[in-house]
Order: structure tokens, then sequence, then C-alpha cells
């Protein structure tokens, strides 16, 4: 059995590579999927389990302390491990880093959903909170929107945002802080947004024509981070319909007050790799509601596998 850590994750994964694994893994169909989360105050322990037959049986259980950025010395808030089991015999392949896997996979989820829906000539991307998971969206956006020319971020704490722009202008890439959230939004082709808001800060009318608006950060029932009007605006995806439209606010609080229908989800990854037809107007709001269920952990770890497998 494989021990998998963040380094090796890092190793044997590409943005393009495992963005194409995850197209792949959709067009095998639909597999079984379970999530438990459990709270206290405002830590967590979320387990999400997957099983497609043939294909692969994993679980991934992580820790969500969020004020761990506080101690000292300051430790991950999510921290965790996915455990790989072979399909055929039940044997367990693999033990791998949790939070390194979530990063890989939330992101690559956000950029195959854009590598569907967005315009193909976007140029300028906002990235909305400046936490764990930015660093990461903004390389996967890149990597299927390479003619993307600007990179906004913002963040409720400057400080951060700051931060996070330093480390990817070190890197070498050119990137501004974005101070006004509502003109930031204005002028941005796609939107990530990654924040653990309760109160949306995404407001439909900032958004303009053609905008792609991905949505990250929510993962509760009582999150959102756009507004009512956003998703009116907008044409609706999501990653997957079983893992998002009875669990997560940003969804289940709308249709709950009749802002929006359970049909007006257009479709889900599934649906796309699958070949669903639609037709993006120049002018049409997209709006990709990132779940992050266990079956996108599961492909990503297969992914990871293979790689870690290849070069061992």
């Amino acid at each position: 059995m494989l021990v998998i850590d963040q380094d090796r994750i890092d190793a044997v994964l590409t943005w393009p590579a495992l963005v194409d694994a995850l197209d792949a893994g959709h067009r095998l169909g639909r597999g079984q999927t379970h999530d438990v989360l459990l709270e206290e105050g405002s830590d967590i322990l979320l387990s999400r389990s997957a099983w497609k037959a043939g294909y692969g049986i994993g679980i991934k259980t992580v820790t969500g302390f969020f004020g761990n950025r506080g101690r000292t010395p300051p430790l991950p808030s999510v921290q965790g491990v996915f455990v790989l089991f072979d399909p055929d015999d039940g044997r367990p392949l693999a033990v791998i880093d949790g939070a390194g896997i979530t990063a890989w996979k939330t992101a690559a989820d956000s950029a195959l959903g854009s590598r569907y829906l967005s315009r193909p000539d976007p140029r300028c991307l906002l990235m909305v909170g400046a936490g764990a998971l930015a660093r990461s969206l903004i390389g996967a956006h890149l990597s299927v929107r390479p003619g993307i020319e600007r990179v906004l971020v913002w963040n409720r704490t400057p400080a951060r945002a700051e931060a996070l722009a330093a480390q990817l202008r070190a890197e070498g890439l050119a990137v501004e802080i974005a101070p006004d959230l509502a003109a930031a939004a204005g002028q941005a082709d796609i939107i990530s947004s990654a924040t653990r808001t309760e109160q949306p800060l995404i407001k439909g009318a900032w958004l303009q024509p053609g905008a792609h608006l991905d949505l990250v950060g929510a993962f509760t029932a009582s999150m959102r981070e756009a507004d009512d009007a956003a998703l009116r605006r907008g044409r609706l995806f999501v990653d997957a319909r079983e893992t998002t439209l009875d669990h997560i606010g940003e969804l289940t609080i709308p249709i709950a007050s009749g802002v929006i229908g359970r049909d007006d989800v257009v479709a889900d990854l599934y649906d796309l790799a699958a070949g669903f037809a639609w037709r993006r107007s120049a002018g049409d709001i997209t709006i990709f509601k990132n779940g992050g269920g266990a079956h996108l952990d599961l492909m990503t770890a297969i992914a990871i596998w293979h790689g870690a497998g290849e070069r061992s």
C-alpha cells in the first residue's frame, strides 16, 4: 500500500492532466456517493465516500479547524486522509494526504466547469478570497483559459490578498490587488469565489454580460456566496446534482424561497461530459456551483495513484 504525501501529489499531477482525468471519469457515468458532516462549534469532521464499480472505491475524512491559522505555530485549517481501495477485491491501495487531494480536485473541478462553460476568450480573472484554495484555483483556471491577461485578487483582509499576490508574483504571475469588489467584479470575465461567507458577497447586478461565475466556498446548509439576483441572471450549472441540490445553502436557500427551482439547473458535469447540447450566447452569464463531492476525490485519487505508481 502506498502512502502518498503532499510533496508526492504535487510531483505527479499537473492541471491539464488532472482536468482531463476528471473529464474522463465523468464519461464513465455516475456511481454511489455518501457524505457525513459532524460539527462542533465552528469545527467540522467531514467524511466523503464514493464507489464506482470496476473503477474505484474510496473515502476521504478531513477535519476543518478554522482557528488553526491563529495558533503558534500556525497549523493548516483542513487536515485529513483519503483511503483508496481496489474495486475488484477491496484491498487498500493507498493512503493519500487529504488536504493535498482537496486542493487539487477542487480547483480542477472548477477548471473543468470553466472549460465547458466560460467564454473561450476571457481576459480578466477575479479571485474572491485569498485562503488555502485561492492559489490552486488561479492556476487551474489559467490552465484551461491561457489567454487570461489580468488576475485580480480581493479579500476581506487586504493583508492576506497582498500575501497571496506576493507569492504568485514570485512565481512570475502578474497579479493586482482589487480594493473594491464591485468594481473588480464588473471587469472580470471569470470570477472564482472561495470564501466561507453566509452572507452573499457577489451581487448579480455587478456581473457583466458573458461573465462566468465559479462558486466554490459554500459547503454547508447556511453558506452562500452569490445573491438571488445573480442566480436569476445566470444560466446555472453544478458539478453533480446529487451532491449540491439538497445539501448546500448556495442552492437550497434560494430553492426553498422560490427564487429558483430545481429545474433551473441546466446540467451537471456528468451531463456535459456525456455530450449534453447547449448553446452559449455572447451575453450569457454562466454560474457553476462547485460542490466538490466524493466522486471527484475518487477520480483525483486514482490519477495520483497511477502517477505515483509510475514513478515508484
